[in-house]
């Protein structure tokens, strides 16, 4: 009986040999299981959920001016080549009798980050998220990164980097608000 890790490294070497290469070479005998673990390992938000993750940390507060945190780093891999992109996250709330442990922002990034995904639904994901856990009154999040889609393949630009945001509650509808949290993160550099 094989198991998903063997599946996944018949996989990777049916891969390799269809590039031209010989898996029975000695720096390739042991990459298609190699390959399958980083894949298991880089995809395992899949085996993730919002209520596991976040395990009851959120706690009672008085706090209702705005939380920040910020430059989260991310490592996600683009749904439609299946390459790396990498960046950070900054996330705002503005919490309405509860607040949520810190850890928790950088755990829910990754559950989300560690799926196939495109940027402008990560950056959605993640400010859902924290809206539907701490019930906050607003909620902000930006991602920045850079796609090796983009700068390995393609047009190649190196210097390439997208910014995508998504703003919920009092984010959305305040200017004043919306424009606190940019310039906390300095996003107007």
């Amino acid at each position: 009986m094989t198991t998903p890790l063997d599946d996944l490294a018949s996989h990777f070497k049916a891969i390799i040999n269809g590039l031209g290469e010989d898996t029975s070479r000695e720096g390739l005998q042991d990459t298609p299981k190699r390959a399958a673990k980083a894949m298991q390992f880089l995809t395992r938000g899949y085996q993730q959920n919002l209520n596991d993750l976040v395990n009851n940390a959120v706690f009672e507060s008085a706090m209702d001016e705005m939380v920040v945190v910020q430059d989260i780093e991310l490592y996600s891999m683009c749904e439609h080549h299946m390459l790396p992109f990498i960046g950070k996250c900054h996330i705002a709330y503005l919490p309405q009798g509860k607040v949520l442990g810190l850890s928790k922002f950088a755990r829910i990034v990754d559950m989300y980050a560690r799926r196939l995904q495109i940027q402008e639904n990560l950056t959605r994901q993640i400010a859902e998220a924290v809206e539907s856990v701490t019930n906050a009154k607003g909620v902000a999040v930006v991602i920045e990164a850079q796609h090796m889609c983009m700068m390995m393949r393609g047009v190649e630009k190196q210097n390439s980097r997208m910014k995508t945001s998504m703003m919920l509650g009092q984010f959305r509808k305040s200017q004043a608000t919306r424009s606190e949290f940019l310039n906390l993160i300095g996003s107007n550099r």
